[in-house]
């Protein structure tokens, strides 16, 4: 099962760079399902924090790249495509560490 978890976060990745220079249908919600997946497979409740730190950190700048020169077009299209990959799996993370302080 961990592996699921690891092919789905390299295969996320992976598309939400290419989606940054081809379109492909439907990509946002295999993107969605594929953040879902990482988000239950493999983010333990030890690296939960850091995650979700990482994660609003890419979220919030991930539009932000466009003011670079010859390639802010690109990485802001990267950024944008990671933040819809890794936005579910927050949310999935953030979901599991409330239910987890709830019990304690």
């Amino acid at each position: 099962m961990a592996n699921v978890g690891k092919y789905a976060f390299l295969a996320g990745v992976g598309l939400a760079v290419i989606m940054a220079f081809v379109s492909i249908p439907n990509a946002a919600l295999i993107l969605a399902v594929l953040g879902l997946i990482v988000g239950f497979l493999n983010i333990t409740a030890s690296e939960s924090q850091g995650f979700l730190i990482s994660a609003i950190a890419l979220m919030l700048t991930a539009a932000s790249l466009g003011a670079i020169p010859s390639v802010g077009e690109w990485l802001t299209g990267i950024g944008v495509h990671l933040a819809a990959f890794v936005a579910p799996a927050a949310l999935v993370v953030a979901l599991k560490s409330l239910l987890q302080s709830a019990k304690d």
